[in-house]
């Protein structure tokens, strides 16, 4: 089994209920109903087309899914609540990206891991260090050495309540 962590972002159609919907689908790929879940987050968009905010989350579960396979199945969830791909950053019913794949790094046309973007996000950095403080990237770095306080002061915490 590898453990895994998904990021998940929601800001069309109660993001909050899209969230939990997700979390739902995604305790079914979980082995052992082992998921674990950071609080959500309010964070504001990316890149420049005007949308509301997201609210934001990371899950940690084990899989028996290869990543190829696992990709599809996130990829199942996101189609069944609506995910429509119209524009890069632009606003979406859901979003779960697969950051890590245990130690494992991919480098495939449809799948990259670690996730290239998770560096520099805040609305990813700080819920996955909620469930994760002690995390090292497969490229060696602790994940606590990429949180700055301009990363926390980016987000704002919705709470626990899920």
């Amino acid at each position: 089994m590898t453990q895994v962590f998904v990021a998940l972002g929601a800001n069309l159609e109660d993001p909050k209920a899209q969230l939990d919907n997700a979390l739902m689908a995604l305790s079914s790929l979980a082995e052992n109903q082992n998921l674990k879940v950071s609080p959500y987050y309010h964070s504001t968009p990316m890149g420049e087309v005007v949308q509301p905010d997201y609210i934001n989350a990371v899950a940690s579960f084990e899989t028996k899914l290869t990543p190829l396979a696992l990709l599809d199945a996130l990829q199942h969830i996101e189609n069944t609540q609506g995910r429509v791909r119209k524009e890069r950053w632009g606003p979406r019913t859901l979003d779960l990206d697969l950051l890590l794949y245990g130690d494992a790094i991919i480098d495939e046309p449809r799948l990259k891991v670690p996730h290239y973007g998770m560096k520099e996000r805040s609305f990813v950095l700080v819920p996955l260090a909620a469930i994760a403080p002690d995390l090292v990237l497969p490229c060696k770095t602790p994940l606590q050495s990429l949180i700055s306080e301009k990363f926390l002061a980016e987000l704002q915490l919705l709470g626990n309540d899920h």
